[in-house]
């Protein structure tokens, strides 16, 4: 399953809400002066570079496979989502180093009304983009998508506490918080960091498939391998939008090949349906390969 151009425009107009968003978030921070809103912009600088390489990643991944990548380019959309992680981390990193000094030396904040309503707004478009972005990267999985999505969303968490922050800071004159606030931003940026990567180095190591989607897999194969006596060896990987599901199946040993080969047929349709984007490979076996384990045929 290739990206599709729909997709492709989904990450696009992602990078053209991020450099619209950082626009008014600087915006806000030049209006108020504060570190807390610094880091809110420095992390939306994160936000364009991230969304830019999500969507050159698509771009790679919807070519077809060729004689160099006979399995296609899905993976590249794994690399997109950990150079996302990486770049969190390291936003997280600088806004802690921006807020240290100002806890022994704690500035006045300036919260003038416009500053914040720039700010606020730009954590609307965040926050419906982002719901955009969680919803289309999970219909079409697509990791990438979902990389950007979780990005944008950490950014709205970290916005809503600055505003708060910033506000507190101004009408109690408890300076102190503007740091505090950006240091447990960070926090929370680096903690999506680190899920972000856990999950996409998955994928490059070609984790196999989450227990749910197993299970499926399974029933598929027990249900729609009539004929056949058992299936073994089953081994799943993803990449991308594409789940690669093997393994061997076992028929009796008088079987004709147009027998077989129908039974395989009738099992990756239903493993098609059963997991968007399968790619299924299917070694008979005759009866005296059989394990005795794995999947029985109903």
């Amino acid at each position: 399953m290739l990206a599709s151009a729909s997709t492709i425009r989904t990450a696009l107009s992602s990078v053209v809400l991020a450099l619209l968003v950082l626009g008014l978030k600087y915006l806000a921070y030049l209006l108020t002066g504060s570190v807390a809103l610094y880091s809110d912009a420095l992390e939306s600088i994160i936000n364009v570079v991230a969304a830019g390489g999500a969507y050159l990643a698509l771009r790679v991944s919807a070519r077809p496979a060729d004689a160099g990548h006979p399995y296609g380019h899905s993976k590249a959309e794994y690399f997109s989502a950990v150079t996302e992680g990486v770049l969190i981390v390291l936003a997280a990193l600088s806004i802690v180093r921006e807020a240290l000094p100002l806890f022994s030396q704690p500035r006045s904040v300036e919260a003038p009304l416009l500053g914040l309503l720039i700010s606020a707004g730009a954590s609307v478009i965040n926050f419906v983009w982002a719901g955009v972005l969680l919803r289309t990267g999970r219909e079409r999985r697509s990791p990438a998508l979902i990389a950007d999505g979780q990005h944008v969303m950490s950014d709205v968490v970290t916005s809503a506490g600055v505003l708060g922050g910033v506000v507190l800071a101004k009408y109690t004159g408890w300076f102190v918080l503007d740091p505090a606030l950006a240091v447990l931003v960070a926090l929370n940026i680096l903690w999506s960091g680190y899920g972000l990567m856990r999950d996409s180095v998955g994928g490059l190591m070609d984790a196999a498939v989450n227990a749910d989607t197993e299970r499926l897999i399974r029933q598929a194969i027990s249900e729609q391998a009539g004929g056949a006596i058992e299936a073994h060896d089953l081994r799943t990987r993803h990449a991308g939008a594409v789940t690669f599901i093997e393994f061997h199946l076992v028929v009796p040993g008088a079987m004709t090949v147009e027998e077989a080969h129908a039974i395989c047929d009738r099992l990756e349709d239903a493993l098609r349906l059963a997991v968007a984007g399968a790619n299924v490979t299917i070694h008979v076996e005759p009866q005296e390969k059989a394990k005795h384990h794995g999947v029985l045929v109903l």
